[in-house]
This record gives C-alpha cells, structure tokens and sequence, in this order.
C-alpha cells in the first residue's frame, strides 16, 4: 500500500473543519429566515444543512486528492451526513440531521464494544500510526474511548430533545469538538504509562 501524501497542516486542518465553521457561521445569519423554495417554506437551518452536504462532500474529495486516503471515520461520517442530511432536506425536518451524531457515536462506540468483546482493539487498527502503544495501553485507550462516545450519543439526545435549534448548533460546533480534544488531553498520563520505551544505547 502506498503512504499517504502530506499536506499542509493549516490545508489539512481547513478542510477538516472549514465545512463545520461555515455551517455555524451560515445558521447565524439565516437562522431566523424562511425561505420559500417550490411552494414549500425551509427555515434557514433547513436551507444551510442542505448548502452544508456538498460543502463536505467536496472538502473530503480535496483531502483524498491531496493525501490519496480517507479514514473510515471520514467516510462513515459523510455518508451518514448526506444519508440524514438528505433526509431532513427533503422531508423539511431538522430532526433527522440533528439525530446524526448520536447514530455515529453510537456506532463507533458500537464497533469498539465489539472489538473489546472480542479481546482485539479495534481503535488500534485505525490510529496505531499515530500513537504506538502497548498492546495494554490499547485495549484501556479503547475501552474509555467507547465509554466516551456513548456518553457524547446520550449529550447529543439531551440537547437536541431538550434546548433550541440554536443551543444545539453551538454544541455540535464546539461542545463536541473541544469534548474530543479534551478527551485526548487527559490521556496524557495513559500514552506515558503505555508508551514505548526508546531503547538506551
């Protein structure tokens, strides 16, 4: 198999997460319009999810360009985008779109539930390039990453059931992404413990 190509990581980090910061920036300014579209009426949330699907479609066909692979992470998100992205487009209900992280989180948590049943993890597999561990260290890493995503699932249910469109736009701009970043912060001690150790010469 041949590596991934590198790309600029200001390019890598723009195309990862220009098309989320566009769909916050563009809910600002049109969440409080009605546009009417064939006779029907879409609120603005209706209208930007719809603007949003291509926008990630082809930010995730220039990182394949660039780099000449995709993670599955990358592709099971885009598909579910334009599966329940679709959906709420065309039926004009925002629920379907609003209900997508909770179906991956759960899906990836899934996937590692059944990797640690199975004695194997999965999530080593996926990102084992970008930090060794020992084969201990994994199986801990996997099973706090699958407790995390199934309590990322129930955050999404909660806000989108319970609070405003606008409340949960700024919680799936953010609140999930700093939860990830905060998540991997506080492994720190963890890639310590279970990293490998460099060999004294």
């Amino acid at each position: 198999m041949s590596e991934p190509r590198k790309v600029n990581p200001i390019v890598k980090m723009g195309l990862e997460f220009g098309p989320l910061l566009l769909f916050f920036v563009a809910y600002l300014r049109l969440k409080d319009r009605i546009f009417t579209i064939g006779g029907t009426e879409y609120e603005g949330f209706i209208v930007v999810t719809a603007a949003f699907i291509p926008i990630l479609i082809a930010a995730t066909g220039a990182m394949w360009a660039l780099t000449g692979k995709l993670g599955r992470m990358q592709v099971t998100t885009v598909v579910l985008v334009v599966v329940f992205g679709g959906l709420s487009v065309w039926l004009n209900d925002d629920r379907f779109f609003k209900i997508k992280p909770t179906i991956i989180y759960l899906m990836f948590g899934g996937i590692l539930g059944v990797g640690l049943l199975r004695g194997r993890s999965y999530l080593k597999f996926v990102m084992e390039e970008l930090m060794p561990l020992e084969d201990a260290g994994w199986m801990i890493l996997t099973k706090r990453l699958m407790l995390f995503f199934f309590a990322l699932a129930v955050a999404n249910e909660v806000i989108w059931r319970f609070f405003d469109t606008e409340t949960w736009v700024y919680f799936k701009t953010f609140g999930l992404t700093a939860a990830m970043f905060g998540f991997f912060m506080f492994q720190a001690r963890l890639f310590q413990q279970y990293g490998p150790e460099e060999d004294a010469e």
